[in-house]
């Protein structure tokens, strides 16, 4: 616990909002690592980094350069931040590895190494929305993720035990229509159909959108 504290009291001050904890032993299986790779490292911690308000407004109907520019920028901190904790946890004895924030594998599988998502799930950072990002109850979808894995025998923290309720904020505002009421049916090839769309018009250089996060502000009054 008292190791568990030091890495999230460290990953704050470098400027994370958002910290947990999770086992991950069940679906080491879908990681894109080889097994002597993953051989011990069982546990993650997930990173949330907040994005900028004033840069999320500006996104109407499609994602803006700033938007672009902002996304690369948070990506680029969450990678050197993973990578300091990854050598704090290495000082300590024990193994790390900090998987990047945004590598795709494969573009038209739109698969990454591991899903940075589903690790915030577990980890308790969040829960999955209508809108097919991770949501936390107090900023909603306005952050980015990054993964360290390690053997650290972390404290686990609980999978939150909510939704997104009554709020219905990214339905109409999707540019794809892709959101749906329920979040099973989030359609993804729609959605997929409009970030390619949106690159090919040159607004971006990357398969983003941004729409849906500026809608998501979290479910807390």
């Amino acid at each position: 616990m008292q190791l568990k504290d030091e890495l999230k009291d460290f990953a704050f001050s470098l400027g994370i909002s958002l910290f947990g904890a999770a086992c991950v032993k069940p679906i080491k299986k879908e990681f894109l690592f080889s097994n002597e790779t993953l051989k011990d490292l069982d546990y993650t911690i997930s990173l949330g980094l907040r994005l900028s308000d004033g840069v999320l407004e500006d996104i109407t109907s499609f994602p803006t350069k700033i938007y672009f520019h902002h996304y690369r920028q948070a990506n680029a901190i969450l990678d050197q931040i993973a990578f300091k904790i990854s050598n704090f946890i290495q000082s300590k004895g024990y193994r790390a590895l900090a998987v990047p924030a945004s590598q795709i594998v494969d573009w038209e599988k739109q698969t990454a190494h591991l899903s940075h998502k589903k690790i915030g799930e577990l980890a308790g950072i969040g829960f999955i929305g209508r809108n097919n990002l991770l949501v936390n109850p107090e900023i909603g979808s306005r952050f980015r993720l990054v993964t360290v894995l390690t053997n650290i025998p972390l404290e686990t923290d609980r999978k939150l035990e909510a939704d997104c309720g009554k709020c219905r904020s990214c339905i109409s505002v999707c540019p794809a229509a892709a959101i749906k009421e329920k979040r099973e049916d989030f359609d993804h090839i729609k959605c997929f159909e409009k970030l390619k769309e949106f690159r090919d018009k040159r607004y971006v250089d990357q398969f983003i959108c941004g729409v849906c996060v500026k809608a998501c502000k979290g479910i807390k009054p």
